[in-house]
């Protein structure tokens, strides 16, 4: 049997307080990462032949564990958050990464757990291994320094990704443990959620340190250089409620008078402009305690948008919202109308596997209220006026780009019977996937073209609808994230995002 070198064995313990559990997590994962560098600055110094023997190097994800004797009584006080406790009597155990990321977060759920069940949690070592590159330095490019030989024998000596330790059955619903092992406590395990951040690294440009808990999506690079704009004049203003605006490549313009010890604090890496954009930048209004904005320019089509969603989810944002340009199905629409979305036809067919068609997506009366009151706040209008720029109803999402060169017939028909009043390409995919996640959605549309009723999007009509728009747009979804937090998150995560047998983590 080949010899394993391990960590030194650390027995369980148990925790009344959530401070000292994240702490314990803390010192178990900095343990586990710091041997499995030691071992590997090793193996690339040390000789090496064919015949060499190699020691197996292992080291594993701290783990949660939570042992209920009772269920939540169902004639005590209903629990008002949707989130932290489960409903039946029995073991649950979830896998942990990256402290540095998720320390406030893990203290949240694990005070919710010890507040509603009264029952201690149990820190240990899990038997689920750290993949050797999820345990390196976002910038650690070591594979660079192997020589053939040593690329060759690593799967020998680590741990490597993968793919099945990384699936979404948790949150497909699909997951059904042994009879002897414990229930998860939450969506994602660690390998699922280091291998989210490493793609989020790759498709954005920056560090998943600086992502913020409010998330907009956008499908066009006119709101990119708004956002910037908006962002460097807020670095400008000392008495900005922001602190530092992130750019891709990590570059970061901090606030006017930010001390250093603040800098410090916010703890995201720094770096230069990348010499080509990534496939979908990101940038960053950062405030101190993660509430500040995201905006993400996913580009066109569904496919994007279910690759940015499925991996900012791991982040377990407050909410994302879509801003983007639509088709106009209605004779009565303008062009610079807006569409809220209360309803969407998924014809995508990017998660119908994950997610079947039959499966409703509801509208959430919170950011519905939120988008409705920005539109207001941001354009001045009210009452019958407002409702002559804005239209709340169905929108529909296709994964054809050219839907217009479809038979005439067929085209006006589907869309007609759905009584949809909107058509883009990501709006559904966002949604569909914030409701997979539970993560709270909404979609907020401009209408820039009327293909149905010959407003076809040329050239200069478009460069026009653009400059006159999206200030005004981007704007809208800022002031509806400000509502959003000013209402405050525990209303944001809805019942109507859990499921009757639900994880206990947010």
């Amino acid at each position: 049997m080949t010899p394993v070198d391990t960590p030194p064995f650390v027995a369980p313990q148990r925790f009344d307080d959530a401070q000292a559990a994240v702490a314990h997590v803390q010192r178990l994962y900095d343990d586990a990462v710091a041997h499995l560098r030691r071992a590997l600055h090793d193996y690339l110094h040390s000789p090496l032949a064919p015949e060499t023997p190699l020691t197996r190097v292992r080291a594993c994800y701290p783990c949660v564990r939570l042992q209920v004797h009772r269920g939540l009584d169902p004639l005590r006080p209903r629990v008002r958050s949707s989130y932290g406790f489960v409903t039946h009597a029995g073991r649950y155990e979830t896998t942990l990464t990256r402290p540095d990321l998720f320390a406030d977060y893990w203290r949240e759920q694990f005070e919710l757990l010890l507040r509603h069940h009264g029952e201690p949690l149990e820190v240990a070592i899990s038997h689920e291994p750290i993949p050797l590159h999820f345990a390196l330095g976002d910038d650690s490019h070591f594979e660079g320094e192997l020589d053939p030989l040593r690329r060759a024998r690593l799967g020998e000596v680590f741990d490597l990704p993968d793919l099945t330790a990384m699936d979404d059955a948790i949150a497909n619903g699909l997951h059904v443990p042994r009879a002897d092992a414990p229930a998860p406590l939450a969506l994602f395990r660690g390998a699922r959620i280091d291998y989210s951040l490493a793609r989020l690294r790759h498709y954005s440009g920056t560090a998943p340190a600086w992502f913020q808990n409010f998330v907009l999506f956008t499908n066009y690079g006119f709101y990119v250089d708004e956002f910037v704009r908006v962002g460097l004049a807020e670095m400008a203003d000392p008495a900005s409620p922001y602190a530092a605006f992130v750019e891709p490549g990590n570059v970061v313009t901090w606030r006017a008078g930010l001390t250093d010890a603040e800098r410090t604090a916010l703890a995201g890496p720094t770096g230069s402009a990348p010499p080509r954009m990534p496939q979908m930048p990101a940038y960053h209004l950062v405030r101190a305690d993660r509430s500040g904005i995201t905006l993400v320019n996913i580009g066109v089509g569904p496919s994007n948008a279910k690759t940015a969603t499925d991996h900012i989810a791991v982040l377990r944002p407050h909410a994302w919202l879509m801003l983007g340009h639509c088709a106009g199905l209605r004779h009565s629409q303008q062009l610079g109308d807006y569409v809220l979305a209360h309803a969407y036809v998924r014809e995508d067919h990017v998660l119908d596997e994950e997610l079947p068609l039959w499966v409703p997506i509801p509208a959430l009366a919170e950011v519905q209220q939120a988008l409705e009151g920005a539109v207001a706040d941001i354009t001045g209008l009210s009452g019958a006026a407002l409702k002559r720029v804005l239209r709340t109803g169905t929108v529909a999402s296709t994964d054809n780009r050219n839907w217009e060169l479809l038979p005439g017939h067929v085209a006006q028909r589907r869309l007609s019977l759905s009584r949809a009043i909107a058509l883009d390409m990501e709006s559904a995919t966002i949604a569909a996937n914030g409701f997979r996640f539970r993560v709270p959605y909404g979609t907020l549309l401009c209408v820039s073209d009327k293909p149905l009723h010959g407003a076809i999007k040329l050239p200069g009509m478009a460069d026009r609808f653009y400059r006159e728009r999206v200030d005004q747009h981007l704007r809208i979804g800022l002031r509806a994230i400000e509502r959003l937090r000013q209402a405050g998150v525990d209303q944001l995560h809805s019942r109507k995002l859990r499921s009757f047998d639900e994880v206990a983590f947010q």
